[in-house]
């Protein structure tokens, strides 16, 4: 056995083997035993304990909550200082958003026709009449600030700043509220709260029931949710006092507060920043840049020294250099951009080369954003939006990044457009601004009724005619629709392009207007840009 040796019996265990031949027996196994789990238990490198590489490993095997909540104060107080200050995480957080949210995602509804064949009346037609109903009211409330309960933003911004804060905070919540304002015809209003507002009451340790502000059942569902009067870090007196606020109704069951985050390990109650993996590598590089940049400062600032011989003051008397020299009478020196120094009789000076700027510096740094990028799920070029290589490796960054946007998309609309557009066309239907048979009677068909898409900006395009010729090979091939293909181009509801195409061409040929032939390109002159440099 590699690395293991036998234990030798010491003069305890040959003293008691002349009295107990059994029990020195027993007292060896039992020192061999440990031994054997102490060095070669396993067959994993990584757990050995008796190598010099890992001998100062400590790990701590806590359960997801134990490892997390302790530390989720100073993380997210850290994350938000990082994007506060450090431009790299600022970047990476407003790329993430910009791209998973953008402009908002946009919904369009997509009824269950089969399940509602029957039951809304006017068959097809009557169903995409539905669906155009339902769409018109989700709009009618959510382009308006009223859906905010502080009334200071549409949908589309909540969406912005739930996800934003998400990945600064870790986690955000909102709640299900009813408002009734003025002459608007849904009371249906959300309002978002911090993540630090919600903790467990006066300081009460966490435990398999009461965790980071969340009451659980006994299968680690939520309850309830914890949530104070006013935020911790409020300024003057703060009211640390708070509210118990239902996960569910008590008569209707349904979810009256979304607790956004993502969820990393089994039984994890509360989410941890999106940046927390790479805190401490991106402050040492934004201090490492500081530093940088403060001595290639520095060095730019090269002093003429004068030396002068005998009793006079020399170039010091020159009114032209007085706002930026320095004379033997100066209590300070200072450097500065252009700066003369008058020396005294028998003075000398001795320069030394700075180097700066550093010519290491940039391939340094590319080499950490590298490892941060990964960590992030973003490709450095996207992460600080630098194409220098071909085109087929900015398309491969570009297509690797989206597989994460996309991914985030999906959760945000699962997990925040979903349920509110539920809540808000529920109370439509209540309301009979939208005629839906069965809706409060089964789940089933109200799920049909819900069904929903949801689009936002599209990606950008390295090169628009070939990604439209594969488009139109895959459409031909029947692998995608002409719906999938106008969201994923430009984020836009095909249905409703082709509405407006119908009225542009109505236009055209009513002012004698005709579309010019597209003039095929001669053989030949289509050249492949694969392998062309991107300047």
């Amino acid at each position: 056995m590699r690395g293991f040796k036998y234990p030798t019996p010491t003069a305890l265990d040959r003293a008691i083997g002349v009295f107990s031949p059994s029990v020195a027996v027993e007292r060896l196994r039992a020192r061999t035993q440990l031994e054997v789990y102490s060095t070669m238990a396993g067959g994993y490198t990584g757990a050995r304990r008796d190598r010099r590489q890992t001998s100062e490993w400590a790990t701590r095997g806590g359960s997801a909550d134990a490892v997390s909540l302790f530390d989720l104060p100073t993380l997210r107080d850290r994350s938000r200082d990082l994007v506060r200050n450090t431009p790299l995480a600022t970047g990476a957080i407003n790329t993430v958003t910009t791209n998973v949210v953008g402009t908002g995602l946009k919904v369009q509804s997509r009824v269950d026709r089969e399940l509602l064949a029957g039951i809304v009346p006017g068959g097809e037609a009557g169903l995409d009449r539905w669906e155009r109903d339902a769409e018109r009211v989700w709009h009618e409330w959510s382009e308006s600030e009223d859906c905010d309960a502080t009334r200071s933003q549409c949908f589309a911004e909540i969406q912005d700043l739930a996800f934003r804060s998400t990945l600064e905070s870790g986690d955000v919540f909102l709640l299900r509220r009813s408002i009734q304002r003025g002459d608007r015809r849904l009371r249906t209003a959300v309002q978002l709260i911090e993540s630090d507002r919600v903790t467990n009451p006066r300081g009460r340790r966490d435990n398999r029931y009461m965790a980071g502000g969340v009451q659980l059942d006994g299968y680690g569902a939520p309850i309830r949710y914890h949530v104070l009067n006013q935020h911790p870090g409020d300024q003057g007196k703060v009211d640390r006092s708070g509210v118990w606020v239902a996960a569910f109704g008590p008569n209707s069951g349904e979810r009256q507060v979304l607790h956004l985050f993502k969820r990393l390990r089994i039984d994890m109650t509360r989410g941890v920043p999106y940046l927390a993996p790479v805190i401490e590598p991106l402050k040492m590089l934004d201090r490492y840049a500081e530093a940088e940049l403060m001595a290639a400062v520095v060095s730019s600032f090269f002093t003429v020294f004068v030396k002068s011989e005998g009793d006079d003051v020399g170039m010091a008397v020159a009114q032209p250099a007085a706002e930026t020299g320095g004379g033997a009478s100066d209590k300070d020196y200072k450097l500065a951009s252009g700066a003369i120094l008058d020396l005294g009789v028998n003075e000398s000076i001795e320069t030394a080369n700075p180097g700066r700027p550093n010519a290491q510096f940039d391939p340094f740094v590319l080499a950490v954003l590298r490892q941060i990028g990964v960590a992030l799920e973003i490709p450095f070029e996207i992460l600080i939006k630098h194409f220098t290589a071909s085109y087929s490796a900015a398309r491969a960054a570009m297509l690797e990044a989206w597989k994460f946007f996309r991914s985030r998309r999906e959760w945000l609309a699962g997990r925040l457009c979903d349920p509110v557009y539920g809540w808000v066309i529920a109370e439509a239907v209540a309301r009979g601004m939208l005629v839906a048979p069965g809706f409060f009677e089964s789940p089933s068909l109200r799920r049909a009724y819900l069904g929903t898409e949801w689009n936002g900006p599209a990606p950008g395009q390295i090169d628009p005619k070939k990604d439209a010729d594969a488009n139109q090979i895959l459409v031909e091939m029947g692998v995608k629709t002409l719906t999938q293909v106008t969201a994923e181009t430009t984020g836009g509801d095909w249905e409703t392009n082709q509405a407006r195409r119908a009225r542009e061409e109505q236009i055209r040929t009513e002012r004698g207007l005709r579309a010019e032939p597209r003039i095929p390109e001669p053989a030949g002159q289509n050249d492949d840009t694969s392998d062309l440099e991107i300047e």
